[in-house]
């Protein structure tokens, strides 16, 4: 790309990017410095990207205490992403999934080791459904159910929203196992489809209407749905699928219309303030419990056979040399990428949220290089 070009893209993006959110929790005097280098870094990516738009926010107990965004919401009309713009998380959706699982069992409606198929019978056809061993909500949630990635359903991951429900049920009789239940992690996005559907029934709810009830809506996550109303679609970012030079829009929002089975492993849209909020329920900041202290440990409790890093309920739990416990999920579908991080123990968190596929930020690394970094200055202080 012509050094012009990407100046351009440089100045425009720092000039962009410069919104702040009020700062509930205030972060150390010293995190300016680290944080104006992040800045500089992420703005002069995106401008070499030339694609879309990145936001970023860091989280102290549930509130934005920092927040910028670079480039375009919509290239072609030349909106700039800000603080409210929707991003589609993709697979962080399983973290809430998961979630609602554990509020079901808090309720007692369910066990997290209960087999499955006392509330959803219709799993006892996955090809070579083990009867002597049968799969539980706990090994659906840390993927350690055994199963393949993806159905070989033809069009399994296409189709109305609608009727997501009717392409897990399909999908079930060509889904087959890798290993035993409870052997190894095989992470598997039909077995977070399953799950969903799971939930919902012992729940006695549809699943959306679930998770709409029981999380967004206590933690007045207003910009959070799995299908968006006129004014979220306001402030919706175009998703752009991009490979080289190629930059396609068209797939990302034909998938805004359903990705067939993939609601409770992939459907979610949301912001970094939401995503915040989110990350105070898990941390135990939230001002409204929709868990129990347990249940949320249990969560990002390591569930999978190796040790050191893995995945808990949910989420990925990450343990570092000097034995900081980084909890988190990513996400990526057609035109979109997400990274959400944070630690339990000091309450900060990262989120990263991008409406292009492939550029110069590993959201993940970044993200998790800066809560680190931010985490040993609140240390320090």
């Amino acid at each position: 790309m012509p050094r012009n070009v990407v100046l351009g893209w440089l100045v425009w993006i720092l000039l962009a990017g410069v919104g702040t959110l009020p700062a509930q929790t205030p972060l150390p005097k010293e995190s300016e410095e680290l944080l104006g280098r992040f800045e500089a870094r992420i703005a002069q990516q995106v401008a070499q990207d030339a694609v879309g738009s990145i936001t970023v926010a860091v989280v102290s107990a549930d509130q934005v205490a920092w927040t910028r965004s670079f480039g375009w919401a919509d290239r072609e009309k030349k909106i700039a992403a800000d603080e409210h713009s929707i991003y589609r998380v993709g697979s962080i959706s399983k973290s809430f999934t998961a979630l609602a699982m554990a509020q079901a069992a808090d309720k007692g409606l369910l066990r997290l080791d209960d087999a499955v198929e006392r509330y959803f019978p219709e799993v006892r056809k996955l090809s070579g459904y083990p009867d002597s061993t049968p799969i539980t909500f706990r090994q659906l949630a840390s993927h350690t159910a055994g199963l393949i990635r993806e159905p070989r359903l033809q069009g399994a991951a296409a189709g109305p929203i609608g009727q997501w429900e009717e392409k897990i049920l399909a999908s079930i009789p060509t889904t087959s196992f890798q290993t035993s239940p409870g052997e190894k992690y095989s992470y598997s996005n039909i077995g977070f489809g399953m799950l969903g559907l799971a939930v919902s029934r012992a729940a006695g709810k549809p699943f959306m209407e679930l998770v709409r009830q029981e999380v967004f809506r206590p933690l007045h996550m207003t910009s959070s749905e799995f299908v968006l109303t006129p004014e979220m679609q306001s402030r919706l970012t175009v998703g752009y699928a991009n490979r080289g030079e190629r930059v396609n829009a068209e797939l990302p929002a034909r998938e805004h219309a359903g990705r067939g089975y993939k609601v409770p492993n992939g459907g979610i849209y949301s912001t970094v303030g939401d995503l915040a909020r989110f990350i105070g329920a898990m941390n135990g900041t939230s001002p409204v419990q929709i868990l129990t202290s347990q249940s949320r440990a249990e969560m990002m409790r390591l569930q999978t056979p190796q040790g050191g890093s893995g995945y808990g309920l949910g989420f990925s739990v990450r343990q570092d040399e000097h034995g900081l416990r980084l909890v988190g999920h990513g996400g990526s579908v057609a035109g979109y990428n997400a990274y959400l991080v944070f630690d339990p123990d000091s309450k900060l968190g990262v989120v990263l949220l991008r409406n292009y596929n492939r550029g110069q930020t590993n959201l993940g690394r970044a993200a998790r290089e800066l809560l680190v970094a931010l985490v040993g200055l609140r240390a320090d202080g």
